[in-house]
């Protein structure tokens, strides 16, 4: 009689040797980083230029060292905020605590934290169980639909919907999409563009601020960056503006209501620009009252500058070159006791033969 291996209850899993009790075709849940990859790029790209800079900073000899690490601390702030509030989904944040349903056509309710942050580029939407573990599964979602140039929004949720995503989830994704009668997608979408498109500019400004900072043009660099912290500023306004055109569109999730407000990119936008502001009033002040401190805090001396600035042909604007007759002249040199003798015996010499 032939032995028959007993097969395994329907309801086991089937232990396989590279994943275990897992069954197969279904995977655990993916590992997420903590950060958003771009910003953790321009995190690590900026803190390598810092340490770049304190490595070589014992070469610097005296009170040097302190102004020059000053200025490379400021400065490389100051672009990485640029950079990074670009790239940030933190301009207008909400967060609330709910109890509301969490799939479809299923009548059971859950205890969520739901978050809500806008960006420049598309609105990034956190679900989070209190506790994780509810209805034997574990609620942690942090999902991002993006509207920036080359993408779809629409795309994008349409893709959440095939996924099945919590109820929650896409109760707030639906109401950016661009057939929503809230009118959010447009508004900050268009809010968006512009205030990216101003921080780029900054951008720009500060880089050139840096370049004529370390040349013997100091009141141009502290002009870049006034023009950086205008820039930001006006990136501010476009997106308040914008923003300010809404319709109010209540985001009911369950028993609790969801409001935005303006969030940490926001206002580090704002402070960045108002120190960039700050910065070159300073240096303007600076040039046109104590120019010889301003070059010493830049290891400037003044010989090294070749324009010099007349406060009556139009004071920090207009650089007035020295003409030919402002050049002091050149001195005599001294010639040695021997070579003034020589000379002197060459001309009693030459009287002599012109006396003949």
């Amino acid at each position: 009689m032939p032995i028959v291996a007993a097969s395994p209850p329907l309801h086991a899993p089937i232990k396989m040797a590279a994943l275990g009790y897992t069954l197969p075709f279904y995977t655990g849940a993916k590992p997420t980083f903590p950060m958003d990859t771009a910003l953790a790029v321009i995190i690590t790209i900026f803190l390598t230029a810092l340490v770049t800079f304190i490595i070589i900073l014992p070469g610097i000899r005296g009170k040097m060292r302190l102004f020059w690490m000053l200025r490379v601390v400021t400065s490389l702030f100051i672009g990485a905020v640029i950079l990074a509030v670009n790239f940030s989904s933190e301009w207008s944040v909400g967060q609330i605590n709910t109890n509301t349903t969490y799939k479809a056509f299923s009548p059971k309710w859950v205890s969520v934290d739901v978050g809500l942050q806008i960006g420049l580029g598309g609105v990034n939407i956190t679900l989070t169980g209190t506790p994780v573990q509810q209805l034997n599964e574990t609620i942690n979602y942090n999902e991002e639909f993006q509207w920036r140039l080359g993408g779809s929004y629409a795309e994008e949720y349409t893709k959440a919907l095939e996924r099945g995503l919590p109820d929650p989830v896409l109760y707030l994704a639906e109401k950016f999409t661009p057939q929503s009668p809230c009118g959010l997608y447009n508004q900050y979408r268009l809010a968006g563009h512009y205030a990216s498109a101003m921080l780029w500019v900054a951008f720009l400004c500060w880089l050139l601020a840096n370049v004529m900072l370390s040349m013997p043009v100091l009141i141009y660099g502290g002009h870049m960056l006034l023009a950086t912290g205008l820039f930001q500023l006006l990136a501010l306004f476009f997106f308040s503006m914008a923003t300010s055109f809404i319709s109010p569109c209540p985001l009911r999730l369950g028993t609790a209501v969801l409001h935005t407000h303006h969030g940490p990119a926001f206002w580090i936008t704002l402070a960045t620009g108002l120190l960039c502001i700050l910065l070159g009033l300073a240096m303007a002040v600076a040039h046109r009252m104590q120019p010889h401190r301003l070059k010493a805090f830049f290891n400037q001396s003044a010989e090294d500058s070749v324009l010099e600035w007349s406060s009556e042909e139009g004071g920090l604007l207009s650089p007035r070159y020295r003409s030919m007759a402002e050049i002091p002249e050149t001195q005599d040199i001294p010639m040695s006791e021997t070579s003034s003798e020589t000379c002197f015996k060459e001309e009693h010499i030459k009287q002599s033969d012109c006396a003949l």
